[in-house]
């Protein structure tokens, strides 16, 4: 009779070995993810933003507790990193939620954007819904530009190596390149005006200031999320008219 040996493998052992490795790893690789995702905006700050205040091409015309510096807490960083998880930031009313625009109607219901620098080319700004996935916003109830007052724009921005002048979710991902005296055009009903940017500030989620509006000549006021990719805090680029083109 012919005898029959069984040996036992231990694959099963080393099968189970290698799933805990690889559960081990894909763990360690989800904590690193949610630690770079609250703790992006320093990160994005140094890379994008600590030259440009190097460099003074960022002002600081409004009280120094508003802008962005390197030791704001842990808090602001997991409150912003949870709130771009619960909020659409392509609706332009979720920057600012416990401000309640006016209902007031403007004169036109769009008109054009411009900026050389950016190479941001007749870029539509509405002035009656807030989706910025389609195109600039106008907060309502701001002064159109031409007109004595201040119209406030509001632009979405991602990362910077992402940015696409044609594309509204990326439009101002480089916004914060922009220096003192650069030019903005706005077309309005065919006639432009061209506006020359006097300051670039930062400043708190909750600052709604930048809504304000002054009445001694025409300013645009364009804001945008920043340290870009983030929601922490708001860039605000004004300008004030110098002079209509045609």
């Amino acid at each position: 009779m012919t005898a029959y040996y069984i040996k036992k493998s231990g694959l099963g052992i080393q099968s189970f070995r290698k799933i805990l490795k690889i559960a081990g790893l894909g763990f360690v690789l989800i904590g690193a993810s949610f630690f770079l995702y609250f703790f992006f905006p320093v990160l994005s700050y140094q890379f994008f933003l600590a030259n440009a205040f190097d460099k003074n091409r960022i002002e600081v015309p409004i009280p120094k507790y508003l802008v962005v510096n390197r030791n704001n807490d842990l808090g602001s960083l997991v409150a912003s990193g949870i709130t771009s998880l619960t909020s659409d930031f392509t609706d332009a009313r979720n920057w600012y939620p416990n401000l309640s625009p006016q209902n007031q109607k403007a004169q036109v219901d769009s008109y054009l954007l411009s900026i050389p620098r950016l190479k941001i080319e007749n870029a539509q700004v509405s002035t009656r819904d807030y989706d910025l996935a389609k195109h600039l916003v106008q907060y309502l109830g701001t002064s159109i530009p031409g007109e004595q007052g201040t119209a406030v724009i509001f632009g979405h921005s991602t990362l910077p190596q992402l940015f696409n002048p044609k594309n509204y979710k990326t439009i101002f991902a480089t916004l914060h390149t922009l220096k003192v005296n650069d030019e903005v055009f706005i077309n309005v009903d065919g006639i432009t005006y061209k506006y020359k940017i006097f300051s670039i500030v930062i400043t708190d989620p909750e600052d709604t200031n930048i809504l304000s509006q002054s009445f001694d000549n025409s300013y645009i006021t364009l804001v945008t999320c920043t340290p870009p990719g983030t929601i922490w805090k708001r860039l605000v680029v004004r300008a004030s008219l110098d002079s209509v083109v045609n």
